[in-house]
């Protein structure tokens, strides 16, 4: 088996690998936690945080677990688990645009590393930073301690990265190592920071823990505006919060705090007993830990739950987009937008998402942006047109056996200036190949 992470186990001779991956977008897809917006609706440039989709967070999960099965069962510090967790979230950082930085440093006679990823852009004497640690206990791949956080803020910082985010504040993101043993990969860039640096640090954001199999909804009682933000989208959903007691000063945002840098932060519980009032409040089993595998090796893919990782990954970009105070540029100008999910069959017939664009005069415009998001095993498979109001068909993507990426989530350009702009316009996907699922998350066009 090939156990490199940064290519996909061939899906032709790995049936095991496929029903795997089948396995994850049945369990996640689709798994929005907010109302879809109305097809056709037209919207201006939007300063809301776009929903993180938990197929992206779970399969970032699932390369953490490959990770840890091909080097020794953990990622814990010193290991070669540690250390290719690091390469698997720098490589995707980089081609998203971020300037990384690998940092090292010594504990217990080995080298430890924390990676740092800049997105270019924000007053740098305004930073909001957000941060998770990377790694796991040597008992165990820790999935949920600490994958699902750090799958989270990756996910989130791709999330920027294609919404090419226009914040008022530099934003910074951190995977911390050696969390395990004590913080100290979080104090060692702290105490790196020279004081004119840590001034500059406007709020971070922790999270550790946010997928847990029996989970509560915590809020970290620190800084009271980033408190309040979390607080606030929480009761948007009807999700009641309590402030988080069991892991206070036990994970990295105590680094920042100590030396005076406001934080905050999200939980959903570790060895801790669910009592009968939290199992009324948010579901669940009382008298059992809100996470049994706590530390353990059963702390795998299969300990997470995903509704709970769902929302605390939405809460994550809600908190980067509203701290940050930033605007999404481009798109500009009218959008129409469909979120509702549209299930792609695999190897199957076209499937399209519609928006109706109306009260126009004219043409589309020469320059329309065609937004696509699909969340897709293999991306390879699919072909994607833009279909006008007319029925023709605009080829925005073609097949290709090579393309074994995951998702298309980018923003096409086309030519519709022989369009008339007003009609119902389709996005039509279709999956020409075995093996392989997904669906289509949104389409949106701006003129």
């Amino acid at each position: 088996m090939n156990h490199s992470v940064h290519h996909r186990i061939p899906r032709r001779t790995a049936a095991v690998a496929a029903l795997a991956l089948a396995g994850l977008l049945a369990t996640a897809a689709p798994a929005a936690t907010a109302a879809p917006a109305t097809a056709g609706t037209a919207t201006t440039a939007a300063v809301a945080a776009p929903g993180i989709p938990i197929a992206n967070v779970k399969a970032h999960l699932t390369q953490f677990q490959s990770i840890a099965g091909a080097n020794g069962g953990n990622r814990a510090h010193g290991r070669p688990g540690y250390k290719a967790s690091i390469d698997y979230v720098k490589a995707k950082l980089d081609a998203a645009g971020f300037t990384t930085t690998v940092q090292q440093f010594t504990y217990n006679g080995t080298t430890g590393y924390n990676l740092i990823a800049d997105w270019p852009g924000g007053d740098t004497n305004q930073v909001l930073m957000a941060g998770a640690h990377l790694d796991s206990v040597s008992s165990g791949a820790g999935i949920n301690d600490n994958g699902s956080g750090s799958a989270a803020v990756l996910e989130t910082a791709l999330a920027v990265s294609r919404a090419q985010l226009k914040p008022t504040k530099h934003l910074r993101f951190g995977w911390w190592g050696a969390e395990e043993l004590g913080l100290v990969g979080s104090k060692y860039y702290v105490n790196n920071l020279p004081a004119t640096e840590r001034a500059k640090v406007s709020g971070y954001l922790n999270f550790d823990m946010i997928g847990s199999p029996n989970p509560g909804y915590f809020v970290y009682d620190d800084d009271p505006v980033i408190e309040k933000t979390f607080k606030d989208y929480f009761a948007g959903l009807g999700v009641p919060t309590e402030i988080e007691t069991e892991g206070d000063g036990r994970s990295d945002h105590a680094s920042f705090k100590n030396v005076g840098i406001p934080v905050g932060g999200l939980f959903t519980g570790a060895s801790r007993t669910k009592t009968s009032a939290q199992a009324q409040k948010w579901g669940g089993t009382a008298g059992q830990a809100f996470d049994r595998c706590y530390h353990s090796s059963c702390d795998t893919t299969s300990n997470i739950n995903d509704t709970a990782l769902d929302r605390n990954s939405d809460a994550v970009a809600h908190a980067i987009w509203t701290l940050s105070a930033g605007t999404t540029e481009p798109p500009t100008g009218d959008t129409y937008e469909n979120t509702a999910d549209v299930a792609i069959p695999d190897n199957g017939t076209a499937v399209t998402s519609t928006v109706t664009v109306s009260g126009r005069t004219g043409n589309a415009p020469a320059a329309l942006k065609v937004g696509v998001d699909i969340v897709h095993t293999w991306r390879g498979d699919l072909v994607v047109d833009l279909l006008a109001p007319d029925g023709t068909a605009y080829r925005l993507k073609n097949s290709s056996s090579n393309d074994s990426a995951d998702n298309v989530q980018t923003t096409y350009t086309v030519d519709a200036s022989s369009e008339a702009a007003n009609g119902a316009w389709k996005l039509r996907v279709q999956d020409v190949a075995a093996q392989d699922t997904g669906y289509i998350n949104a389409f949106r066009l701006t003129f």
